[in-house]
């Protein structure tokens, strides 16, 4: 039993959904029977299906309190492989409010009631009791973490947990998915640019990618009037189930940045369209 199987057990046990992570805090792709999505998806993800694979498929929906899962043959591989563990927030009842740099954690100091802390590498975990919709980049440095997410374990971490408040709630707005056309909305920054140096661990060629990527950009900027946010994640959704069997990684945060932009380009506010991306290449079995 090696230490992160060590660390996953007592969590399962106090009803935390575990699962291993690779090096790279990213969950292991699929086997071959749920490759792209070809299962149908598991039970608990946001289209169901009726997958019931014991393999640990589909990232954050294997999380399990199950240790017979936990400690099964299928898995095992995994442990043995792992670089981390990871918990499912909203299956233990939780949400993580991610401050990834010190901005961000003075932020939450100044606007968000006082809960249980754990510190990370760049910021902190802030974990509130209460389930919410997920998003990230909320605004600078924050992300949230609760359904449909995975969160990597760090520590217990200190203080006392308190409730989920309307502020970070509020952090969600409802949003148009492509607003009415007048002005600049927003401004993608200067973004990487998909290729090998990026994605040593792709198993496709240059040509398969760019014409993927070139396919969904048109699509995505096709919706001059309205839906560019949904196809933004429709596209980003495909693109990262092509890569389910690539052992990673595959660059795809740089394809995504392509889709935001070009979800930019016809009126989409930005901060959407990070969201709507992010959500559709974690919705392949990848991780926010």
């Amino acid at each position: 039993m090696n230490e992160h199987l060590r660390t996953a057990l007592p969590l399962a046990g106090a009803g935390v959904p575990v699962l291993p992570l690779r090096h790279g805090k990213e969950p292991f792709g699929n086997c071959r029977t749920c490759a792209r999505c070809a299962c149908g998806g598991r039970p608990n993800m946001k289209t169901p299906g009726p997958c019931q694979c014991p393999a640990v498929c589909h990232a954050w929906a294997a999380a399990t309190t199950d240790t017979a899962v936990i400690t099964s043959s299928r898995w095992a591989p995994a442990w043995r492989q792992a670089g981390a563990v990871a918990y499912h927030p909203a299956g233990a009842g939780l949400t993580v409010v991610d401050l990834d740099n010190a901005d961000a954690v003075t932020w939450a100091r100044g606007n968000l009631p006082a809960t249980r802390t754990v510190l990370t590498t760049r910021g902190e975990h802030w974990i509130y009791r209460g389930t919410m919709q997920s998003a990230n980049r909320v605004r600078p440095g924050v992300d949230l973490k609760s359904r449909m997410v995975y969160a990597r374990w760090i520590g217990p971490g200190t203080g006392t947990m308190t409730d989920l408040p309307p502020a970070v709630r509020a952090l969600v707005e409802e949003e148009e998915t492509t607003p009415a056309r007048g002005g600049v909305v927003s401004s993608v920054p200067e973004r990487a640019t998909w290729d090998r140096t990026v994605a040593t661990g792709c198993r496709h060629t240059a040509t398969f990618v760019g014409t993927g990527l070139e396919r969904g950009l048109a699509m995505v900027r096709s919706c001059q009037e309205s839906g560019a946010g949904s196809k933004a994640f429709a596209v980003a959704s495909f693109l990262a189930a092509q890569h389910a069997d690539c052992p990673g990684p595959c660059g795809l945060d740089a394809l995504g940045q392509d889709i935001v932009a070009a979800a930019v380009s016809v009126g989409v506010p930005e901060p959407y369209a990070q969201r709507a991306v992010t959500r559709g290449l974690n919705s392949a079995g990848r991780a926010a």
